[in-house]
């Protein structure tokens, strides 16, 4: 599965103060001025995400690098973070009864 595929939600996108960007793609190999523009939104690893508010220079931030980063909307984040949770949730524990079951008696 792809990195983006990873990172779709089912959810609507509707407008959200807040963005969530996650880099996706590694810095090595990218252009001088891309690498400064993900040190100034403060991704320096693949897979980290982080949260700015939804401003004209930060969206002009990401159409710089769209190719390297994922972005989300709250809603987006939330509902990944939870199915991510609920993946990984601890299922109850199998109970195994060594005990024989007993013959059940016929009554003539």
């Amino acid at each position: 599965m792809s990195a983006f595929n990873a990172f779709k939600a089912n959810v609507p996108v509707a407008w959200s103060p807040n963005l969530y960007i996650t880099l996706v793609r590694g810095i090595p190999g990218t252009r001088r001025l891309h690498r400064r523009t993900l040190e100034a939104l403060r991704l320096t690893k693949c897979n980290r995400t982080v949260m700015r508010w939804n401003t004209p220079t930060v969206r002009g931030m990401i159409q710089q690098v769209k190719r390297l980063v994922v972005v989300e909307t709250e809603e987006m984040y939330n509902a990944r973070k939870q199915k991510g949770a609920s993946h990984r949730a601890l299922r109850p524990p199998l109970v195994v009864n060594h005990q024989p079951i007993p013959a059940p008696e016929s009554s003539s």
